[in-house]
C-alpha cells in the first residue's frame, strides 16, 4: 500500500469506512434500479431499444416455440422480480439466481448475431454488442452483492490471516 502524507491518512479511513459500511448496498440498490426501469420499458416494446434483439434471442433458444410478444412480457416480468428482490433486500439467493440466469441469456446475443453485435470480430463491438458486453460489471456487482447472503460484508482495513 502506498503510504498517505501523515495529515491525509484520518481522512482516507473515514472515507475507506464509509465506503466498506454502504458500498454493498449502495450496489445492491443499483443493481435493483438498473433492473426494476429496464423491466419496466420492457412491457411497452417501443419504450425499449433491447426488444427486437431480445425476442430474436429468445426465440432462437426456444427454436421459435415462444412467440415474441410473450417472451417480452416474460423477459419483463422477471427483469421487474429481480429489480424488486434487489431494492428489497429479499430472496436475495433466489434472485441473484434469476439475476445469472438473465445475464446468461442477455449474452446469448454475441454468439447468435455476431454480425450486428460486431463491427469486426472479436475486438470492435456495435453499439449493440457494447450494450451487452457492459453487462459483464452487472455480473461482478451481482457476485459481490451474493457475497453478503451469508453475512459477509466489506472491510475498510485488511484482517490478519491465521
Amino acid at each position: 500500500m502506498t503510504s498517505l502524507p501523515e495529515p491525509l491518512r484520518p481522512i482516507d479511513a473515514r472515507i475507506t469506512g464509509w465506503m466498506a459500511r454502504h458500498g454493498i448496498a449502495f450496489t445492491r440498490i443499483a443493481l435493483g434500479v438498473i433492473f426494476l426501469w429496464f423491466g419496466i420499458i420492457k412491457f411497452v416494446p417501443e419504450w425499449s431499444p433491447a426488444t427486437d434483439l431480445a425476442t430474436r434471442t429468445i426465440g432462437r433458444l426456444t427454436a421459435g416455440r415462444v412467440p415474441p410478444g410473450l417472451s417480452l412480457q416474460v423477459l419483463a416480468a422477471w427483469e421487474v422480480l429481480i429489480g424488486l428482490g434487489l431494492l428489497t433486500g429479499r430472496l436475495l439467493r433466489i434472485t441473484l439466481l434469476l439475476l445469472f440466469v438473465q445475464m446468461a441469456g442477455t449474452l446469448l446475443p454475441l454468439v447468435f448475431f455476431p454480425a450486428e453485435t460486431f463491427k469486426h470480430f472479436p475486438y470492435a463491438p456495435t453499439l449493440e454488442g457494447q450494450y451487452i458486453i457492459k453487462n459483464l460489471v452487472l455480473v461482478a456487482a451481482a457476485i459481490v452483492v451474493g457475497a453478503t447472503v451469508r453475512g459477509g460484508r466489506l472491510t475498510a482495513s485488511p484482517s490478519k490471516r491465521p
